[in-house]
């Protein structure tokens, strides 16, 4: 019995850390797309963000992120404030199997959380792109890995207030991807649009990415890595149960973006007459965040709808957050925010343990907090060292002005 319980224990904990791997690859997802939907001169600054702020994330959890979220006292308001990641589980513990045993390592655990918060600021990163001092950005990323995000993830996953109501979120549409969002459309609104995008009769400039085909390889990756993201979330697959949970959740998952991927590219077509790529793209993360609430309760039609609905709201989000001169160069809002709140509150919809009250309370509280505090942190990063780059820099490209090379430096050679 020992043998097959420290089996299951090893089982688990690996599956964990393959499906953490799966999402740190997200990363590399979220750098790719967000390059490739950047001119060509903002390309190597938006590169350093995403590498600096995983780093930036990966260590601040460590430190007190992790401690707060899963540390503080069950159903509180308030955190308890601690440092590092506690003691792993004894063999001992595991070995005396029972309902209150481990199942898979502690360690496993931090590992697959941390990528989740890296995730959360990689939302952040594209929707203030091109027009964004280096530092400041980095300065928030301290801020919101280590603090905004784990509040708000104690009062959900960490066992707090929102989890007393009854707030369900399987693997984070709200607690991650809404979160995300909300930061992000803080710091737009403090830093304000990029020069050139809306004129002063209330046009409004489109500004193509520079490179396309990175944007969809970045939109694959991130399709896979959310096998991870959503796989993961099950937290284990050693018994039979949890194993057809897990195969339900992939074909999900796959479902929804692809459902995501139809809706938006034949919405784009009857509105705009063009296949539009950047669309599909979006249509795709969007059918992916919409699941991500509960990608297990429905069958794969009924997350291939969610998903579909998915596509269209993020394509109408963009269009109206663009009219409304929120300027978010790869649609992250839209994608991560708006259709973030559908998945919530399709969660009701298949998911009879869930309510659409408890859920409206989820929103309302993550994104209240993450909001409110966010947009303190900007104010005051724009007060003590300035948010925003110079006309002049932003015009040149904040390449040479923030990292001082560029992407493709055979572009400026001249004869």
């Amino acid at each position: 019995m020992n043998e097959l319980t420290e089996l299951s224990y090893a089982l688990d904990t690996f599956y964990f850390l393959i499906c953490g791997v799966l999402v740190m690859w997200m990363a590399a997802g979220f750098s790719m797309l967000e390059a490739g939907m950047v001119r060509s001169k903002n390309t190597a600054e938006i590169l350093t963000k995403n590498i600096a702020l995983f780093a930036i994330a990966c260590t601040m959890y460590l430190l007190v992120g992790y401690y707060i979220m899963y540390s503080s006292g069950e159903g509180g308001f308030l955190p308890s404030l601690g440092f590092l990641i506690g003691t792993e589980n004894s063999v001992d513990a595991v070995l005396a199997g029972g309902e209150d045993a481990p199942y898979y390592s502690m360690r496993s655990d931090f590992f697959f959380q941390v990528v989740f918060v890296a995730t959360a600021m990689s939302i952040v990163s594209g929707a203030v792109a091109e027009r964004m001092k280096l530092w400041a950005f980095l300065a928030f990323a301290v801020v919101m890995t280590a603090f905004i995000y784990p509040v708000s993830g104690y009062w959900t996953w960490g066992g707090g207030w929102l989890d007393g109501v009854g707030y369900s979120d399987y693997a984070g549409s709200g607690i991650v991807h809404m979160a995300g969002a909300a930061a992000a459309l803080a710091g737009v609104l403090v830093l304000g649009p990029r020069k050139g995008k809306y004129g002063k009769d209330g046009s409004i400039h489109a500004i193509p990415g520079a490179n396309m085909p990175l944007a969809t390889l970045g939109t694959f990756i991130l399709w896979m890595g959310w096998f991870g993201f959503n796989g993961g979330s099950e937290l284990k697959m050693s018994d039979a149960v949890s194993a057809n949970n897990v195969a339900q959740v992939f074909v999900n998952t796959n479902a929804a973006a692809a459902g995501g991927v139809i809706a938006a590219l034949v919405l784009a077509k009857l509105w705009f007459r063009k296949a539009d790529l950047t669309m599909a793209l979006n249509g795709a993360l969007a059918g992916l965040v919409a699941i991500t609430a509960d990608p297990l309760s429905p069958s794969a039609l009924g997350a291939a709808l969610i998903g579909a609905i998915g596509g269209l709201i993020v394509v109408a989000a963009i269009v109206t957050l663009d009219k409304l001169k929120l300027d978010d160069p790869v649609g992250a809002i839209s994608v991560h925010g708006v259709v973030g709140i559908w998945g919530v509150l399709a969660v009701p919809l298949n998911n009879g343990d869930a309510s659409f009250g408890a859920q409206l309370i989820g929103i309302v509280g993550i994104f209240g907090w993450v909001f409110l505090a966010s947009l303190v942190v900007w104010l005051v990063l724009k007060a003590v060292m300035g948010i925003r780059v110079s006309e002049e820099e932003e015009y040149e490209g904040v390449d040479i002005a923030e990292c001082g090379l560029e992407a493709y430096p055979e572009f400026g050679v001249k004869k």
